[in-house]
């Protein structure tokens, strides 16, 4: 029998609000068992950004990053978000480790090519592989990998990486070798049928589902690329993948993907 792994991604929102995140990561530390965690930090950076007279511009949910802007994610995705989990972690009893896909080799992704509508990412990344032998080796060593959405090319580039796609790459990898179940926390309580509405929680969706609820606006917008990380990360194996919101870490709420 395969032993059991959670990997939790917890978005930017709750990332910025300090009650959300505690109780995030109180609920963290509460899981049994081996277990990672990966953010995020957009809204964090976008303000850094604004800050430095630096535009944030997006395109279905994800973030364009020129030159200037791939300064502002390294700075605040790798520094100042991640450190300060690691630490908030620490504080807690937990052998949190802070890493960026460029640490160990653990992530490589290829540049985002010039889209077919003339859309150019800049310095975004696209997983081409995530070293689930390394990460195994730091999780049975009694370390608790947080990982940063940053990833590397390979040859010196860094590359900004969405980290529902990291969460999504992590588990898929690892899942040959775990029961993973992988849990998208955000600061609703799942995805919404209503979006003014939080009783509204669609309770499950699959893959048809999604390609309707896309169809007539219900999901839109950042949604859009979670649901579909989380489609494929069900679709590669991994056992278990929920839509909730910190609160609910642990207790089976918010929407199941499957």
């Amino acid at each position: 029998m395969k032993q059991q792994l959670t990997i939790v991604k917890v978005g930017g929102a709750v990332v910025e609000d300090p009650a959300q995140l505690d109780c995030l990561l109180t609920g963290f530390c509460r899981l049994g068992g081996r277990k990672a965690l990966v953010h995020g930090g957009g809204r964090r950076a976008t303000l850094v950004a604004s800050r430095l007279g630096i535009e944030s511009r997006m395109v279905g949910g994800r973030r364009v990053t020129d030159a200037d802007m791939l300064e502002v994610v390294t700075m605040v995705y790798g520094g100042l978000v991640n450190k300060n989990i690691v630490a908030q972690l620490v504080a807690r009893g937990v052998n949190a480790l802070g890493l960026t896909g460029a640490d160990m080799d653990v992530m490589r992704s290829r540049r985002r090519p010039v889209t077919a509508d003339g859309v150019d990412f800049g310095f975004v990344g696209d997983v081409e592989r995530a070293d689930a032998e390394r990460l195994a080796a730091l999780v049975e060593q009694g370390a608790v990998p947080v990982l940063a959405p940053l990833t590397h090319d390979g040859h010196g580039q860094l590359l900004n990486t969405n980290a529902d796609t990291i969460a999504a790459e992590a588990a898929k990898a690892l899942a040959a070798s775990y029961d993973v179940t992988l849990a998208y926390c955000f600061e609703k309580p799942g995805v919404l049928a209503d979006p003014d509405d939080p009783r509204s929680v669609i309770p499950s969706i699959t893959r048809p589902d999604f390609e309707r609820l896309c169809a007539d606006g219900t999901v839109a917008g950042g949604m859009v690329p979670k649901i579909e990380n989380a489609l494929a990360a069900v679709e590669a194996g991994v056992g278990r993948v929920l839509i909730t919101e910190a609160a609910a870490l642990g207790s089976g709420g918010g929407t199941l993907i499957h």
